[in-house]
């Protein structure tokens, strides 16, 4: 039932990837290749194919693709597109069946339409289908030679032909030359050359200006210093070196990354691993050429498959930052905070020189290939109803989870909420009638304070300007600082509380698509927004304050909802009277902040505590978990290991005399043990 579940999804990612290309405009549709192949393309020029940086191949490249001009044309990127997809498809085939044994048979199940899906949502292979690139066949034409019915021979041709696409993957012959493959890596040289020397032929004029003024595919497409390019050169250019210098320490970088890669690569390919030194292989390819495009990085997704950690939490580490760097924007991987915001943009060669160069990927030797220290775990907890919990095989973690893996889950997840929350409904109709209901039902009630207190606050400066720093700051602050501070002393209560937290912050979710809600200070009433002055209520954008987020987010509160929340996990985990009553405070007090402040009605407030009510409520209805589990004092955050101490000679002296030495016999002769060492950057 899974395997099937997976095969539809990887099904329907690959079709809807495929629909979306065909039902842009023809002018939109497969641009690259248009600029190739179309009426005037540069394919059908008389003159140079890098007269213009439109084409940004090889010459054998543009020799391949001459005969196939028409059929492009004729098809209207109907057959190239759906090649593409099969190319694809191939690929997944290929990655799946070249997993480093052994393999459980579930494993070798799951692994085709897991790939498939990978790479359909991959921006490389997004890309390449948008832009009509032809990218991907080298990547296939080199995993083919990871196959186990691959010959030698085979293998020399695949390589060789690649690299004549591509001619930083010539690289792959050095791997071969590493791990004693020489025949085969030099027959993958004479390839190469043999269709460079057939493109020289049929095109001479283009192949010398090819490999003597754009060699690498230096100086064609965007600008090399484009954000698009993601290798060593854009990255050195975008730094602001340039001349003489930018090119010696490029040559350096580039050396340095060439040896420790390709060496890295050579070690893995002895050990077994050889989708994974292809894609080591494949990121030094990157790393180092001059330009290195978004279609041409699917290499770095290829590196997924490397094992790296000791504990199984740990595992998923290295996989879940390689799919977030391939599959997200980049805004969504970092905030846009300047040097965080720099590294998110560059996070493709980054990832690209971390699987070549840094990440300790294990050895198949390895004991903990596939005996992962274990995570202990707790048995689903009994609730007081039979049916509770709903999903009684969820086992509850009892370690401190892996920090960087929880820093990415709340940054993405924080970017999902802030990109949904965007896209909710803004109609001002819509959510100015909303705000006229739940003013309605205040009047109703006898609680319609949000006037007057928002009178009161607006004409007391020191009351006004504490409550405006108050709303923009402790929003965040608290609860990070909270789940900090779990995080490190109390793990196990960490997973109990984010859970709650994340279900509610999920209806709040659902809460602003389904009922937009304008604040009072949007609602034209005479309410003061005592942060940002009044709102040009006739300018559509209410003024520059909405084009930072949809402010008709309003029911429920997330202010108050995220500050109940805060309150009720300091009453439970505080060891002081004083600090339990200070976190039940904290929820009133942003309760009339967001009042006076005008930005919130005094039910948002409540909606703000129902969601989080809720996610409590979901958190006992799934798992079972009520109450705060029990959990002893947190360890250290890094565990320290001591070496044992060898007792000097005077304690063994002092033993030798108080002790007599106890008589050996024949079977109790301890036998010498076997010295152990390194065997390669996987080891240790």
């Amino acid at each position: 039932m899974v395997l099937g579940a997976l095969w539809l999804l990887a099904g329907v990612l690959a079709v809807r990837q495929a629909a979306a290309v065909l039902r842009l405009p023809p002018d939109e549709r497969l641009t690259d290749l248009e600029t190739w192949t179309g009426e005037q393309g540069v394919l059908h020029v008389s003159g140079s194919l890098y007269d213009s940086d439109a084409f940004t191949g090889t010459p054998f490249s543009g020799l391949v693709l001459k005969p196939l001009t028409r059929a492009a044309e004729q098809s209207l990127g109907y057959a190239w597109t759906f090649g593409t997809l099969l190319l694809v498809v191939v690929l997944a085939l290929v990655a799946a069946r070249s997993l480093p044994g052994p393999v459980s048979r579930r494993t070798s199940l799951l692994a085709a339409p897991v790939a498939l899906s990978l790479l359909v949502l991959s921006l490389p292979v997004r890309n390449t289908f948008t832009l009509g690139q032809t990218s991907i066949i080298p990547v296939v034409l080199v995993l083919l030679t990871v196959l186990p019915a691959t010959s030698g021979r085979q293998t020399s041709v695949l390589i060789g032909v690649a690299a004549a696409l591509q001619p930083a993957l010539l690289l792959f012959a050095v791997v071969l030359w590493l791990i004693g493959r020489r025949r085969v890596a030099g027959l993958a040289a004479a390839t190469f050359a043999t269709c460079t020397a057939l493109a020289w032929a049929a095109m001479p004029h283009d192949s010398w200006t090819y490999w003597a003024y754009h060699i690498g595919g230096a100086g064609l497409g965007a600008p090399a210093d484009s954000l698009a390019n993601q290798s060593l050169h854009g990255l050195l250019l975008r730094l602001g070196l340039s001349g003489p210098a930018e090119l010696a320490l490029l040559v350096v970088l580039a050396v340095a990354v060439a040896v420790v890669g390709l060496r890295r690569a050579a070690y893995y390919a002895k050990d077994g691993q050889l989708l994974l030194a292809a894609a080591i292989t494949g990121s030094v390819a990157l790393a180092i050429s001059p330009t290195s495009w978004q279609y041409q990085q699917l290499w770095i997704l290829l590196a997924v498959v490397g094992r790296v950690g000791r504990r199984a939490t740990d595992r998923l580490v290295w996989p879940v930052l390689v799919v977030l760097v391939m599959t997200l924007n980049r805004r969504a991987l970092l905030p846009g905070i300047e040097i965080l915001g720099y590294i998110g943009y560059n996070a493709p060669l980054l990832a690209a020189l971390a699987a070549a160069c840094l990440v300790p990927f294990l050895s198949r030797d390895s004991p903990a290939w596939d005996r992962p220290e274990p995570t202990p775990v707790a048995e689903p907890d009994k609730g007081r109803f039979a049916w509770v919990p709903l999903l009684r095989f969820v086992r509850r973690p009892l370690s401190r989870p892996n920090l960087l893996l929880e820093l990415m889950f709340i940054r993405v997840g924080y970017f999902g909420y802030s990109y949904i929350r965007a896209l909710a409904p803004d109609s001002r109709a819509l959510a100015e009638s909303h705000g006229h209901q739940i003013l309605t039902a205040e009047k109703w009630l006898g609680i319609d304070i949000e006037h007057w207190f928002n009178s009161v606050v607006a004409d007391t400066p020191w009351l006004r300007d504490s409550m405006n720093w108050y709303y923009s700051t402790f929003h965040f602050l608290v609860p990070l600082s909270l789940l900090a501070w779990l995080y490190l002393r109390r793990p196990v209560t960490y997973r109990w509380a984010r859970t709650p937290l994340a279900f509610a912050t999920l209806l709040a979710l659902v809460g602003f698509w389904l009922y937009p809600t304008a604040p009072p200070r949007l609602m034209g009433l005479g309410f003061v927004d005592t942060a940002h002055g009044p709102q040009d209520l006739d300018n559509p954008d209410f003024g520059a304050l909405t084009k930072l987020s949809n402010q008709y987010a309003a029911m429920p509160s997330l202010h108050v909802g995220w500050s109940l929340w805060c309150g009720v996990v300091i009453a439970i985990v505080a060891p002081y009277v004083w600090l339990k009553v200070l976190g039940l405070m904290y929820p009133l007090m942003t309760t009339a902040v967001i009042v006076g402040t005008a930005n919130h009605w005094l039910l948002d407030a409540v909606g703000g505590a129902a969601v989080v009510a809720a996610g409590f409520g979901l958190q006992y209805l799934l798992f079972g978990v009520g109450k705060r589990p029990k959990e002893e004092p947190a360890g250290p955050l890094w565990p320290i290991r001591f070496r044992k101490r060898e007792p000097g000679p005077e304690a063994v002296a002092s033993a030798a005399v108080s002790v007599p030495p106890p008589r050996p016999s024949k079977e109790s002769v301890p036998e010498a043990a076997e010295p152990t060492e390194a065997t390669g950057p996987g080891s240790r």
